[in-house]
């Protein structure tokens, strides 16, 4: 009888689907369960940086809806967006952002607490979705294009 592979109902589904995007999702909800923070490559999305204030001014003008996963760092004050693996083509001129390149390792914490000074503000909620590039670029403000009517829906 094969083993299927389900999320147990003390795993939120966000941190089930972070681990699987792990290299090993059993080391990873081990680590989390000893209080560590995990490594996971970059190699389903890509991760933008930028300082945390930025960060924090960005989720202020995305539409709750459209938001996607920024894990922050209080202590070293900075921020990571996950954005699709094209996200770079609509950041790349965008000031004060850093798109960091494929199979970076992001230290993350599991979503549902704060590991050290890491916490997801926007947790990943399970079903793969990240925040639009073109919506992330356009919310870091002055010389960046204007959100569109329809993202206000």
């Amino acid at each position: 009888m094969a083993a299927t592979k389900r999320a147990t109902p003390d795993r939120h589904a966000g941190d089930t689907w972070l681990a699987n995007c792990s290299r090993r999702p059993d080391v990873a909800h081990d680590a989390w369960s000893m209080g560590a923070l995990v490594p996971i490559h970059s190699t389903r999305w890509l991760v933008a940086e930028m300082q945390l204030a930025t960060a924090l001014q960005a989720v202020q003008r995305i539409p709750p809806r459209k938001v996607g996963p920024l894990l922050i760092d209080v202590r070293l004050f900075s921020g990571w967006w996950l954005v699709p693996l094209d996200g770079d083509e609509h950041l790349v001129d965008v000031r004060h952002v850093t798109v960091l390149p494929r199979d970076w390792p992001l230290h993350c914490p599991p979503t549902t607490r704060a590991v050290s000074s890491r916490v997801w503000l926007e947790a990943p909620v399970g079903s793969g979705r990240l925040v639009d590039a073109a919506l992330l670029a356009a919310a870091l403000g002055p010389g960046s294009p204007r959100l569109p009517a329809e993202a206000f829906g």
